[in-house]
């Protein structure tokens, strides 16, 4: 598969994902892209590259493997927010592994007027103000496992009553203690929508992911309000790839590995 595309500076972009490689794990799929005649080979969960390069996430992840996991998740949350009454633009939402701001783009049309990003890639946060400035009000760079003091202050000042996590979880991408410190941050009774792929809250994968999820859910911290079965997008084989997006009402704070 190929497509040649125009960067901002109008050199020549050619994105080639390999039609067949059977065996490759998820987290070890790459595309070859070509820029001005230099041929790079890179993996599909090295973000910081593929940020750089105006377009070229969208073109692979969005138009050629047809990745619907933004979309999915903000349909389950709007779901249960039109079922529990509220209104979008109630909401205050953390946007945890935020990338170049689809996701934070998926919720501003939902109608949320607040969300925060947070990514630890800073090229991220450099696409964001690129290509979707005006998405958030603020976007922090940051490994949430270790939070500076003014940082933390800040997200706790803002007083989520949501958090969204969308694809983001596992491949050593968010580990369990990062995710639990954002959910910490977001108040009681506020929605955390999120997506994962389907062997992580099966008990089948080795990232903690099943045991932090199960734990949370049998001691009560969260409670299921909505899951749902999907298509994240298709590996370059053509395969689904299956993954499961919940929205939760969080009842308090998950323990962190220490404690």
């Amino acid at each position: 598969m190929s497509l040649t595309k125009n960067n901002l500076e109008q050199s020549e972009i050619v994105v080639r994902v390999p039609d067949s490689e059977a065996g490759l794990d998820q987290d070890q799929e790459w595309y070859e892209v070509v820029i001005d005649g230099e041929a790079r080979r890179i993996r599909f969960h090295d973000y910081a590259q593929t940020y750089t390069m105006p377009g070229v996430y969208e073109h692979l992840f969005y138009e050629v493997l047809k990745c619907d996991s933004p979309r999915t998740v903000r349909t389950l949350l709007e779901e249960q927010i039109e079922s529990d009454d509220r209104r979008p633009d109630e909401l205050r939402v953390l946007d945890v592994g935020a990338g170049n701001g689809m996701v934070g783009e998926e919720l501003q049309n939902l109608g949320v007027d607040q969300i925060v990003g947070v990514d630890i890639i800073e090229e991220a946060a450099q696409a964001v103000e690129r290509d979707r400035p005006g998405v958030y009000d603020d976007y922090h760079v940051v490994d949430l496992t270790a939070i500076p003091e003014d940082t933390h202050g800040e997200l706790r000042a803002r007083e989520f009553n949501c958090m969204v996590t969308v694809a983001a979880l596992g491949f050593g991408d968010i580990p369990p203690d990062a995710f639990a410190e954002a959910y910490n941050v977001v108040e009681e009774g506020g929605l955390v929508g999120l997506s994962i792929k389907e062997e992580m809250v099966s008990g089948e994968d080795s990232s903690g992911f099943s045991r932090l999820i199960d734990q949370g859910i049998a001691e009560g911290a969260m409670d299921v309000k909505r899951q749902r079965r999907y298509r994240h997008r298709f590996n370059t084989n053509g395969e689904p790839l299956y993954y499961v997006a919940m929205v939760a009402e969080k009842n308090r704070d998950l323990p962190l590995s220490g404690e």
